[in-house]
């Protein structure tokens, strides 16, 4: 069994890019769950879905065919054999992927490809319910956050970096209507395990937040 390491949290965290490269440190297989569930919300949204009607999700799911390459160590995500990596990070898709995840069959269909990537290989999984729901015997937990206006901000400065139009207050209600949804929700709500280390990146920068992980790592497991 590979060792896994389990980073959740709320949207805009900084959770793939710090699982990417804590990944990386550790020549470690990075699975972005996230984009995994962008990926669904793409096809949802392509297929002209109502995220909100939850027995449509359910039957439209299943025709989805998603799985995850590597490329050049890039990580390559195929929607029915297509790389949809350009079109997975709108805001769009992000808020039918808020929504298109409670709903169980999403996450049933889903559920096997994670859990046999972790299963067979050393691996850093982020998402919202990974160290309580997909891999909760993780060998390091952690549950990785920020304050809701700090969130908002990266994501603006990312935004108006791309030269795409966005509002900061706009992003801001966006992000504390996705936390409300996404820990309130019937199935896997967003929480953090119990012994998942708390790190709020809040006043830290990328390599600051990789650094604490990485001591986190080798208390656990290296020790």
């Amino acid at each position: 069994m590979g060792c896994n390491i389990a980073i959740d949290g709320p949207a805009g965290a900084g959770k793939s890019t710090i699982a990417r490269r804590v990944a990386g440190e550790l020549s470690f297989i990075y699975v972005d769950t996230g984009a995994m569930y962008r990926a669904m919300a793409l096809y949802l949204l392509n297929r002209h879905v109502n995220g909100e009607d939850g027995d449509k999700v359910a039957a439209v799911c299943q025709e989805a065919e998603i799985s995850i390459e590597y490329r050049d160590g890039e990580q390559i995500v195929l929607l029915n054999g297509e790389n949809v990596n350009p079109y997975l990070r709108t805001e769009q898709v992000g808020n039918m992927a808020s929504l298109s995840s409670a709903n169980p069959k999403v996450r049933e269909h889903l559920l096997k490809l994670q859990r046999n990537l972790a299963s067979s290989h050393d691996v850093v999984m982020d998402g919202r319910d990974i160290g309580t729901t997909i891999l909760p015997d993780a060998d390091v937990k952690i549950y990785l956050t920020a304050s809701v206006h700090t969130r908002a901000a990266r994501r603006y400065l990312e935004l108006s970096e791309k030269g795409l139009p966005c509002s900061l207050e706009e992003i801001e209600h966006d992000i504390a209507e996705r936390d409300e949804r996404d820990m309130n929700r019937q199935v896997s709500p967003l929480k953090k395990a119990e012994d998942a280390v708390l790190v709020d990146s809040s006043d830290m920068g990328i390599d600051e937040v990789v650094a604490k992980i990485m001591g986190i790592y080798r208390e656990k497991v290296e020790s």
